[in-house]
Formats: structure tokens, sequence, C-alpha cells
């Protein structure tokens, strides 16, 4: 049986690799580019080191700072008003998922027309938008090498996932410098949404050989890195095993999917504003145990390359590591219970079937080891809240 693996055309991955892009948009054959980003990325200088390197090669680059954190349906429509305005040839999608993501949702809607709903699962998209050009900043979305886009529709709050090659960028940068001035809230939640990813395309059921052998190498990266990182952000080698760890699983996921984690975790991000990463984190032990009677020794090669279990631990003994092990990277990394982050209860248990229904509806569940039913996956987001 074979497997269709997507990846971007071009990468250039290491330290300073930025420098590489007046060369990737000239293979490219562009020459009118836009930037975007977001506020912090301008107020940390880093898209003015980009405009100056573009124009020491003649390349004029505009920027647009208007994305959002966890971007909606509203918030990428200036975006796509501007570039059908001014006529680019590609666009440099600089920062974490959430610019990125938006730069995906924006190359599509600004040649083909339409609303984000419109292209959502299960739609494919595999026509070619405007190439993107992917830096990203943090170690966790990959969404650089990824086929996927997340958007929130604004009207029903439901946190859109829209796939497809049309979705993928032609090229990723990837470089761990950019990375080396993250707060130690996003480096923990960014690696963690990272862990996540290889994880859940190891133990998919779309998974296959090539995604088993990126996310086994992420999970090696990642594992002994993640914890080192947030107490250690001036460590250049553990922030370079980061960032290529999140590269491979953004590799991995890409081409295998994910599972439940991130199906419910959507919801959570839609009606709670809880970064991505973070309610990837929140949900990571409690859906893992749920899972592993399904797949105890596909979840007990994960303990093992993570770092946690040994190689010659049995799967029950290497499983109740992983679990501990999940939590304790919690506690350590300071994840919030959703109490602790703000969310009201009340409101909680008020949309807490919509929740269910709407990560079922994403498709994600239905890659898990153990595909639940409405009714476990709202026991499963009680279990978090009293967590």
């Amino acid at each position: 049986m074979s497997h269709a693996i997507q990846l971007p055309r071009m990468m250039e991955v290491g330290k300073n690799a930025r420098a590489k892009l007046p060369q990737i948009l000239a293979a490219l054959g562009c020459h009118k580019p836009l930037i975007i980003t977001d506020k912090i990325m301008v107020s940390l200088g880093y898209i003015q080191q980009i405009q100056t390197l573009l124009l020491e090669a003649n390349i004029q680059a505009d920027y647009f700072d208007q994305t959002i954190p966890e971007p909606t349906s509203a918030s990428i429509t200036a975006g796509v008003t501007h570039i059908r305005t001014h006529q680019y040839d590609a666009i440099i999608a600089v920062g974490g998922g959430s610019p990125i993501d938006s730069a995906k949702a924006m190359s599509i809607l600004a040649k083909f027309g339409g609303e984000i709903r419109d292209y959502k699962f299960p739609r494919q998209v595999n026509e070619a938008g405007l190439p993107i050009i992917a830096i990203p900043t943090t170690a966790g979305t990959g969404s650089e090498c990824t086929r996927f886009t997340i958007i929130t529709d604004d009207v029903s709050s439901e946190k859109m996932l829209c796939a497809g090659i049309g979705f993928l960028p032609v090229a990723a940068i990837v470089d761990y410098e950019l990375t080396m001035s993250l707060p130690a809230r996003t480096t923990a939640d960014t690696g963690i949404d990272a862990l996540t990813h290889a994880i859940e395309a190891y133990v998919s059921a779309k998974a296959n050989a090539y995604s088993d052998a990126q996310a086994l190498a992420a999970m090696s990266l990642i594992g002994p890195n993640l914890q080192t990182v947030y107490h250690e952000p001036d460590n250049e080698q553990a922030r370079e095993q980061m960032m290529l760890g999140s590269t491979l699983a953004g590799i991995a996921f890409s081409n295998a999917s994910v599972a439940l984690v991130h199906g419910m975790s959507r919801p959570i991000g839609a009606f709670f504003h809880v970064p991505h990463g973070l309610s990837n984190a929140m949900l990571l032990p409690s859906v893992t145990a749920y899972s592993i009677p399904a797949a105890p020794t596909r979840y007990a090669t994960c303990a093992k390359a993570i770092g946690v279990a040994h190689a010659d631990d049995s799967d029950e003994i290497a499983n109740e590591k992983l679990i501990q092990a999940l939590i304790k990277i919690n506690q350590d990394l300071n994840v919030p219970t959703l109490a602790e982050f703000g969310v009201d209860k009340a409101e909680f248990d008020q949309v807490l079937h919509t929740m269910a229904e709407q990560a079922l509806a994403s498709g994600s569940p239905n890659n898990n080891p153990r595909v639940p039913s409405i009714a476990e996956m709202k026991q499963l987001y009680q279990a978090l809240w009293n967590s």
C-alpha cells in the first residue's frame, strides 16, 4: 500500500537560515512579496531585518501585521483585501502558528474568493494559492510544513480545520535563532504542542512508515529538551533541537493527521480563547490514558522515544511511565487548569455538548486508536475540568 507524502518544495534548516530568503524568492520567480506577521514580530525587529535583507537583493517587501492569536474568519479579511489591492506575487509568513495559518487562508481566499468556511474539512483544498514561504518563530506548531490551517468561524465559534496541499507552504525556513527571545509561557505551550503532534501522528490510524520515522525522530529531540528550553531559555543547543523536532513533528502529522487531543482542543480554544498549545497540554495526559488500551505497543514506543521509559520496559510499565511523565511535564511547565486559566464552569457546562459535537465533526477523533462517542468526549472534557 502506498502513501501520499507532501512536503514544502524547498527547506532551509539551521542557524541563520533566514539569510537564504532572497535566493528562495528568486528560485520561485517572485519579485513582489508581502510579509504577513503580527505586531510582536515587528516590535522585536525581525521584520525590519527581513526587509533589509531583501533590499540588499533589490527586493522591496511590504508587511501586513494585523494577524491575531487564534485567527478568525473576520481577522483574515483585511489581509485578503490588502493582497488583492496590491497584486503581490508571494507571501512571506513570519511568526508562530497564527500568522502562518492566517497567511495560508489569505493565500487561498485572495486568489479564489469566497469565505474560509467554504474551504473547511472534509473539503480537500488542492488549488494552488499564492506561494507561501513560511518562517516560524516558535518551536511548536510545525505549520511551516503542514497542509492544514485552523481558523475560527466568527458566526458559529467553530474552530475550523481546513486541509489540502493548497495550504502547504512552497518553502520553509527553519531558523532556531528566531526562537531565542520567546517568553517562557510560549516556549512551554508551543513545545507541548509539538510533542502532541509527534505522539498523535505516531498513534494515528493514518500513520505510515514515513510519518512514523519523522514522529519518532521528533520525539527523541523534543523529549530531552522541552523542559530545558523552558528553564534555560538561552540554551542554543536545546533551542536548535526543539526547532528541528517541531518541524519533524509537523511533517509527521501533516502526512498522518492528528487525533483526539487536537479534535477536543480546538473547541476549547474557540469558546474560551485558550492558546492552542496550552489546551493540548491540558488534554494530553488524560486523553493519552484513555487511548492507551487500544494501542499499548504504539504508546509504549512513544514513551521510549521521548526518553521516559527504558528500552526493555514492558508495554504496561512504559505506558505508566508515559502518563506520569506527561503529568510531570505539565506541572514543571506550570500548565494551568481550566479553572486557573479563568474559564467559568457554568459557561463550560453550557457549551459542553457543542464542543464534543464540533470535535467529532473535525474528523480528528476518528484517527485516534480509540474513537470516543459524544458521551465519552463529554466525560473527558469534564475530567479535564476536574483535574
